[in-house]
């Protein structure tokens, strides 16, 4: 079968409405012999007359009082199908959002993201998910609402993106440390034992190339998969281990940190979303909240 043209339902709505394909035209700014045509066609498409002469006017047949009963519904519905989403009050809210982060958020923006959300939609619940690698399958398949990092070679093309904040990588030890005594050159700095942080068990990363460059080389003693595993060994040893600045401020608490004597540049940290959720009333009053937890910060 043809598909209809959606289009008619609109004018049939006016004419069985108005009675009238003079008025019909009118209201929908078209000529009368174009709303004439548009009948015709919509009493090719019905099997029905649906307007038939009386006298000086049209009466409907029992299909039209029939479809009269029904057409005014269904294009109400479409038009508010179509019509940009209402203002949202997020009070009235009763929705779960899961977000990927990858260790530090929670601890470091979580609390006041929890306070601002229970405060502004108590019907609201957050699902915090581990992040293990930055690939965005669970963004476009919609297992996860929101998600935050540094975008990354795999991060998909689609994806929205939009920057919260710069950071940086400082250096961590224990308190009492050599290197909390003195300045930090490269030197002492390379001279220690070191933690290196590598998701994927690499045996150096940007520190090392910034130290080759210098004619340095450091020892690691230790690979680990996460910033909280790293400043759990260097909290309690004398190893040295790096860790973003922002991102780790809460996991970092009561110990020792310096700037790094190295050029290493800073980096964006990002939430990113799927497109499809773009202009979704919930969800742009998710991303200002997270947006103003992580400016306060």
């Amino acid at each position: 079968m043809a598909r209809p043209d959606l289009n008619l339902l609109v004018t049939l709505d006016v004419l069985l409405a108005e009675g009238s394909v003079a008025r019909a035209a009118q209201r929908l700014r078209l000529s009368p012999s174009a709303m004439s045509r548009a009948l015709a066609r919509l009493r090719d498409v019905t099997g029905d007359p649906l307007l038939v002469r009386a006298g000086r006017g049209l009466v409907p047949t029992p299909r039209a009082l029939v479809l009269r009963q029904a057409v005014g519904r269904v294009v109400e519905e479409a038009e508010t199908l179509l019509r940009p989403a209402e203002l949202l009050d997020p009070k009235t809210l009763v929705r779960t959002f899961t977000l990927r982060n990858r260790e530090g958020f929670v601890e470091t923006f979580g609390p006041a993201l929890l306070a601002r959300v229970a405060r502004e939609a108590p019907g609201v619940k957050l699902r915090f998910v581990a992040k293990p690698d930055k690939e965005s399958t669970p963004l476009r398949d919609g297992a996860v609402d929101l998600e935050t990092g540094v975008i990354g070679s795999t991060t998909g093309p689609e994806v929205r993106a939009q920057a919260l904040f710069r950071d940086r990588f400082i250096g961590v030890v224990r308190n009492k440390h050599p290197l909390t005594e003195g300045p930090v050159t490269p030197e002492r700095y390379a001279g220690g034992t070191h933690i290196l942080v590598s998701r994927r068990g690499r045996d150096g990363g940007l520190v090392d190339e910034a130290l080759a460059r210098l004619g340095l080389a450091r020892r690691i003693a230790v690979t680990v998969a996460s910033f909280s595993e790293a400043l759990a060994l260097a909290r309690d040893s004398d190893l040295v281990t790096e860790v973003p600045e922002r991102y780790t401020a809460r996991l970092r608490e009561g110990m020792a940190a310096f700037a790094l004597p190295l050029a290493l540049p800073e980096h964006t940290v990002s939430m990113l979303w799927h497109p499809r959720l773009d202009a979704d009333p919930a969800h742009r009053w998710l991303r200002a909240c997270l947006r103003a937890v992580c400016t306060e910060r």
